[in-house]
């Protein structure tokens, strides 16, 4: 399998075909179009889950004056490092298996101020292209359902945090999002999204514990005014720091 690292400078230089053409076994026109529905998602229903999200992550994760590498991983379009870009001192890659994303969110990140505080990496969760102990947070919003193995995923993860860092994972909104745009959102996803909650939150435990990951919390927002509409489930993890080794 081969992996993809673009540098903002070069980036507009590339095409997708070219990305997706790199690897054996890829579905160009499929990942195609999954991209384009997901950042015309991103640009419409979606729209305003990014903002709030990155503020909570940067409260919860103490990430304000932070220096050093961010991960979003299964970023896609890339909204949310943007945001988080505003936000914070990290210079951030969006790590995705599908680099049809690249060029839109490396145009974005540039228009926005902040082609030189990003990069795009081609990745498989399973697999993650970074050295061991490298990143100093590592967060990612819906992509862990599509890993295929899960476990796998969340102990690549665990592996490229350095020591002391934070990863969080999850799927769903922040708490700060109003029930009428959840309404909204939920609304318009159907079917296919449903899921139970607890199940997921029982999940992601055992994965933890399999892991041998201690340090850890799972989250379950709950929506405002006794609502049933799902905020989601998330989990939040540590690695040691080395002194504690």
């Amino acid at each position: 399998m081969k992996r993809i690292l673009i540098l903002p400078a070069a980036a507009l230089a590339l095409t997708m075909i070219v990305l997706a053409d790199a690897r054996q076994g890829s579905k160009p026109d499929d990942e195609r179009r999954s991209a384009e529905r997901m950042i015309d998602a991103s640009r419409g229903s979606l729209a305003p889950v990014y903002a709030p999200l990155a503020e909570q992550l940067v409260e919860d994760l103490k990430l304000g004056g932070m220096r050093g590498i961010g991960i979003d991983l299964g970023s896609g379009p890339g909204t949310l490092i943007v945001e988080l870009c505003r936000r914070t001192d990290l210079h951030w890659v969006n790590a995705d298996i599908n680099p049809y994303f690249f060029p839109h969110f490396l145009r974005l990140a540039e228009v926005n101020g902040f082609g030189g505080r990003v990069s795009a990496m081609y990745a498989d969760a399973k697999a993650l292209p970074f050295r061991d102990d490298y990143a100093d947070v590592i967060v990612s919003r819906g992509s862990y359902p599509f890993w295929g193995d899960r476990k796998k995923g969340f102990q690549e993860v665990y592996r490229v945090l350095r020591p002391g860092a934070a990863a969080y994972i999850g799927r769903g909104f922040p708490r700060a999002l109003p029930l009428e745009t959840a309404r909204r959102i939920r609304s318009g996803q159907g079917k296919a999204i449903k899921y139970e909650r607890e199940a997921e939150a029982e999940s992601l435990r055992k994965i933890m514990t399999d892991l041998g990951i201690a340090d850890f919390r799972v989250h379950l927002p709950q929506a405002p005014e006794g609502s049933d509409i799902n905020y989601g489930v998330w989990v939040e993890f540590r690695k040691p720091a080395e002194a504690a080794k």
